[in-house]
């Protein structure tokens, strides 16, 4: 249902009448506040007992000053703090002292961290055992084969192999080679001679 806008005007005006006399409904029949004498006046005293069955000592004392003097009497037998949790009377209990539970833990073992040159050694030693020695072209001449991932490498005893590695000894089975850079050394066995 959709209102025209004349038809929309008409509505805010009604509405609007409706809320102005609510307030003023609520004004004009509002209660008025009620009031009531006091019952002690600005400075009197009460002559009214503290407790049951006992009187203020007289006019000269206020109320506050007869609690204290009563908060300060002795019941014998009775304890008048309210949290203490044994009697006035009774031993206190003895306090038991335990000792602290030693915990004892195994030392946790510690890897020493690795130094880069270390690392770097590791990683030299790890790429020269990849390298196979696979025999002689010669035994004149001392020129022998080397392999490494599928390339071939017909070297001799001094050479340099890839830029970063040297053949520093042969043998009859095996050959020594050594990185350049951390001069790691690995020793080749000949391949098929059952060398590791």
């Amino acid at each position: 249902m959709t209102l025209s806008k004349p038809q929309q005007i008409k509505l805010l005006a009604a509405l609007v009448a409706v809320i102005i006399a609510l307030n003023i409904y609520q004004r004009y029949t509002e209660e008025q506040q009620k009031t009531r004498p006091l019952t002690y006046t600005p400075g009197m005293k009460s002559a009214a007992p503290v407790r049951r069955n006992v009187t203020a000592p007289g006019a000269q004392q206020d109320p506050l000053a007869v609690i204290l003097e009563r908060q300060a009497e002795k019941y014998p037998g009775t304890a008048r703090d309210i949290f203490r949790m044994t009697g006035s009377g009774t031993a206190k209990p003895k306090r038991i002292i335990q000792k602290p539970i030693e915990v004892v833990t195994a030392p946790a073992p510690t890897i020493p961290a690795k130094t880069p040159e270390e690392i770097a050694a590791d990683a030299a030693r790890a790429d020269l055992t990849r390298f196979r020695f696979l025999g002689y072209l010669t035994d004149r001449d001392s020129s022998l084969f080397l392999s490494k991932d599928g390339e071939l490498f017909i070297v001799k005893s001094g050479d340099t192999v890839l830029k970063g590695y040297k053949v520093k000894a042969v043998g009859k089975d095996y050959v020594i080679l050594q990185d350049t850079a951390t001069n790691v050394e690995v020793r080749i066995e000949l391949s098929g001679s059952g060398g590791k």
